[in-house]
């Protein structure tokens, strides 16, 4: 942690250093070229240094993914399946990725015996699938929507955000039937109507910039060999409540194949959320007519600075 004679140390593990009262002379570093970091001086806090992690166990446990409170890590096949059947999800353990609950956990807790495991002697042989495989309707459709939007101008930003309040928030109004996606819904119209840009979109024909007097929110829903993307229509207008029922009836029609065009046809900003699979950032493709899409990542513990050092929760977007 020094360099003759010169400590070497973070800016804020000397703040932290001289809040705790810890010499930093008596600190062994962590971090790059021996530099003293806030887990070191904490470590040294609590019993002389022996506290501190390496680098490699700091970032093992910071790319951790942990579901923000009272979400249940699942598969979209395993919760239709669990609904279906009544089961409970908060009684399943999970073995997917990051502990999510897979369809096959979901048919152990209905009864079914667990799928056998290759034998010591190797895995069993897989047959591979070859050839060309035609698309499917949903199929063609949605890659044809990609292609168009290809050719739209754009940027892309993404940033990370205390999610704390929001959880406590969801918390205290998902007793009344109120979703997740209605809650974000209703956060993205009431932020786009501060900033109509964000509900604008690229009319190549003008060319120029079309601006909507409508704000209706497209969700991404992932279905069986495809994606289709429900409308709540003038979203900024309606209670988290009659959005949370209309989302409910929305996906029950997308399942069933029973949507009407102008029910996912006439978004004017979209929302895709891969949270739940782990993800901590990705690209999302703009839907035709649309001019941006938010695309969420998971929530994770991690440690925030405001003032002292806290703990906090954690989302990108």
């Amino acid at each position: 942690g020094s360099s003759g004679g010169r400590v070497v140390a973070s800016p804020l593990a000397k703040k932290i250093a001289s809040e705790m009262g810890v010499d930093l002379g008596s600190v062994s570093g962590s971090g790059p070229g021996g530099r003293i970091t806030v887990v070191d001086v904490e470590g040294a806090a609590k019993g002389g240094g022996g506290g501190a992690k390496s680098n490699g166990e700091e970032r093992k446990e910071n790319n951790k993914w942990t579901p923000a409170e009272g979400v249940i890590a699942a598969t979209p096949t395993a919760r239709a399946l669990a609904k279906k059947n009544k089961i409970d999800l908060n009684s399943v353990s999970g073995t997917g990725n990051f502990g999510r609950v897979t369809v096959g956990d979901v048919k152990v807790a209905m009864g079914e015996k667990p799928a056998k495991k290759a034998g010591a002697s190797g895995p069993s042989q897989v047959s591979l699938p070859s050839g060309v495989v035609p698309y499917t309707g949903m199929q063609r459709a949605v890659s044809t929507n990609m292609e168009a939007t290809l050719s739209v101008p754009i940027f892309r930003v993404s940033r990370t955000i205390e999610m704390d309040a929001f959880n406590a928030l969801y918390q205290s109004v998902k007793p009344k039937g109120v979703t997740l996606s209605a809650l974000i819904t209703k956060a993205v119209a009431m932020a786009v109507e501060k900033h109509p840009i964000m509900n604008a979109a690229h009319d190549a024909g003008a060319p120029g910039i079309k601006y909507n007097s409508e704000i209706n929110i497209a969700n991404a829903v992932a279905l069986d060999g495809g994606l289709i993307t429900p409308v709540i229509k003038y979203a900024n207008e309606k209670s988290v409540q009659d959005l949370g029922d209309e989302w409910k009836e929305l996906v029950g029609k997308a399942k069933a194949g029973t949507l009407k065009p102008s029910e996912f046809q006439s978004g004017t900003f979209a929302i895709t959320n891969l949270g739940m699979f782990g993800v901590s950032a990705f690209d999302a493709i703009l839907p035709p007519g649309t001019g941006t899409i938010l695309a969420l990542g998971g929530t994770k513990k991690s440690r925030a600075t405001t003032g002292r050092y806290t703990g906090a929760t954690r989302r990108s977007s």
